[in-house]
C-alpha cells in the first residue's frame, strides 16, 4: 500500500491553513483549540479559542476558574458536556499532574472528555508522538481514496479506518502529516462537491476510479430525533427575575434557564395555568406581558419546540430550586443559545 504522506505535506505545504494553535507546541493550548473545535467550524471556534486563552492564559488558571465561568465563555457553542468535561479535565490536571499537562498517549486519553481523537491530535502536535487522527474529514478521505465500503458508525469500521489512518501516518513528521490530512478534508476532498479535478490524489483515489465518490464514507443508520416542548415562565417582579439551574443528565446541565414547564405536545398558555406547577411558580396574582414563539432549535439528538412567556407577578413566591436574581444580571448568567436569542432580542 503506497503511503500519501509525501503528497499530502507538499500539498499542506501551499495550501494549509495558518491558525494560532498550529504556532504552538503547548499542548494545553492544541487541547483547547481541539475540544472548540469538536463539531464547530473554525470560523466560529476562533472567536472562543482567543477568549479562552485570553481568559485563562495557562491550565492552572483554567483549572482556578468556576464551572459557571466557564460555561459563561462557552455560550454558544453548544455540547456543554464539552465545556464541563474541559474544566474537570484542567483541575485533573492541577491536581494529579501538577499543573503539567501529561506527556504519555495513556495519562492524555485518560482526562475526562479525551477520546482517542483528540489523544492522538494533542501528542502528535505537541509531542511528536506517532498518534494517527480519525476526525470526520479523515474518515471522509481515507474512505473515499480506498473506496472503503465498512460503515464508519460501527465498531469494525472504526477499527478498520484505525488501522488504516496509522497506516499511512508520517512516523517522522506525525503532527504536521495529521494537520495535513485533516485540513486536506476540509478543504479538498469536502463532503459536497469535492475538488477532484485538481487533487493531487485523484490518480489514487478508488473512489474516484469506481464512482463512489458521493458514496463515501458509508454510514450504518441515522440518529433518531425525537421532539420536546418547553414553555418556559420568564417571572419577574420588582427588578428581579426568577432563573433555574439544569440539573440531572439532561440537555444543558449547569446552565441556567427560565422556570420551565415540558409538556408532551404542544399547548396553549391557558392550558399551563392550570397546572400545579404553574401557580408553585408564578402564585395567583399575576400578569401576562407577552408570549414568544421561538424559531424551532435543533440538537443532535432533539428538536426543541420552546415557547416564553414573560409574567409579571406583585410578589415573588420562587420554587425552592429557582433563583431570584437582579434582572439586569441575567446577562451574566450562562444560559442555553435558544434563551440566549430571546434575551438579545428583548434586549434583556
Amino acid at each position: 500500500m503506497r503511503r500519501i504522506a509525501p503528497i499530502l505535506l507538499e500539498w499542506y505545504a501551499r495550501e494549509g491553513r495558518d491558525l494560532p494553535w498550529r504556532r504552538t507546541r503547548d499542548p494545553y493550548r492544541i487541547w483547547l483549540s481541539e475540544v472548540i473545535l469538536q463539531q464547530t467550524r473554525v470560523a466560529q471556534g476562533m472567536d472562543y479559542y482567543l477568549r479562552f486563552t485570553q481568559r485563562w492564559p495557562e491550565i492552572g488558571a483554567l483549572a482556578a476558574a468556576t464551572e459557571d465561568e466557564v460555561l459563561k465563555l462557552w455560550q454558544g457553542l453548544g455540547y456543554y458536556s464539552r465545556a464541563r468535561n474541559l474544566h474537570a479535565a484542567a483541575r485533573t490536571v492541577a491536581e494529579r499532574f501538577g499543573g503539567e499537562f501529561p506527556k504519555t498517549y495513556a495519562e492524555v486519553r485518560a482526562l475526562p472528555g479525551v477520546g482517542d481523537y483528540t489523544a492522538a491530535a494533542i501528542c502528535s502536535a505537541a509531542y511528536d508522538l506517532p498518534c494517527a487522527v480519525l476526525d470526520g474529514n479523515v474518515f471522509r478521505m481515507l474512505s473515499r481514496l480506498f473506496d472503503v465500503e465498512t460503515p464508519i458508525d460501527t465498531t469494525a469500521g472504526r477499527k478498520a479506518f484505525a488501522e488504516l489512518a496509522q497506516s499511512q501516518l508520517d512516523p517522522a513528521h506525525p503532527g504536521l502529516y495529521n494537520q495535513a490530512i485533516m485540513d486536506f478534508g476540509a478543504l479538498q476532498c469536502t463532503p459536497a462537491q469535492p475538488r477532484c479535478g485538481d487533487c493531487p490524489l485523484a490518480e489514487l483515489c478508488l473512489a474516484r476510479a469506481a464512482g463512489t465518490v458521493a458514496e463515501r464514507p458509508v454510514k450504518q443508520g441515522r440518529t433518531k430525533v425525537s421532539d420536546r416542548w418547553f414553555h418556559y415562565l420568564h417571572i419577574v417582579c420588582g427588578g428581579k427575575t426568577l432563573l433555574v439551574r439544569r440539573e440531572g443528565r439532561d440537555i444543558w446541565q449547569g446552565l441556567y434557564e427560565f422556570p420551565l414547564i415540558e409538556t408532551d405536545g404542544p399547548a396553549d398558555f391557558m392550558a399551563l395555568t392550570a397546572l400545579p406547577r404553574f401557580a408553585e411558580l408564578a402564585g395567583d396574582a399575576w400578569q401576562l406581558i407577552h408570549s414568544v414563539e421561538m424559531p424551532r432549535h435543533q440538537l443532535s439528538h432533539r428538536t426543541i419546540h420552546a415557547t416564553i412567556h414573560r409574567i409579571e407577578t406583585p410578589q415573588l413566591t420562587p420554587a425552592a430550586e429557582a433563583l431570584a436574581v437582579a434582572t439586569e444580571t441575567v446577562g451574566d448568567y450562562a444560559v442555553p443559545r435558544l434563551l440566549e436569542r430571546y434575551l438579545i432580542k428583548y434586549q434583556i
